[in-house]
């Protein structure tokens, strides 16, 4: 069993910057495909950025590509994300996921299915 937990969510003004991390236990984060999700209120969850288990290939959203940048660290089984140029749009529940499919179909995935979650960190953008 995979743990995720998310954490560094909080309240920013429009154009400025955080950084999401996500604690991996129970298994070697290596093992998984890692990616970062977010769901706005009323809106269905969609997928943000993927990052490969090695961390050589990443996938980003049309959206947050540009602005936001997914990373992993192995040996402290940990994954980022570096959310710059924020604006009120990326306000939402922000979830990590660890799958074990190839990180290619874990991003295109329209379901945006993941095997596991994490509880989700709150990003608020203010104006």
């Amino acid at each position: 069993q995979v743990q995720l937990v998310e954490s560094g969510g909080g309240l920013v003004q429009a154009g400025g910057s955080l950084r999401l991390s996500c604690a991996v236990s129970g298994r070697t984060s290596s093992t998984y495909a890692m990616g970062w999700f977010r769901q706005a209120p009323g809106k269905e969850r969609e997928f943000v950025a993927a990052i490969s288990r090695g961390g050589g290939s990443t996938y980003y959203a049309d959206s947050v590509k540009g602005r936001f940048t997914i990373s992993r660290d192995n040996a402290k089984n940990m994954v980022y994300l570096e959310m710059n140029s924020l604006s009120l749009e990326d306000t939402a529940v922000y979830y990590c996921g660890a799958d074990n499919r190839a990180t290619r179909d874990y991003a295109a995935d329209r379901a945006r299915a993941s095997s596991y979650w994490g509880q989700g960190t709150q990003v608020t953008v203010s104006s």
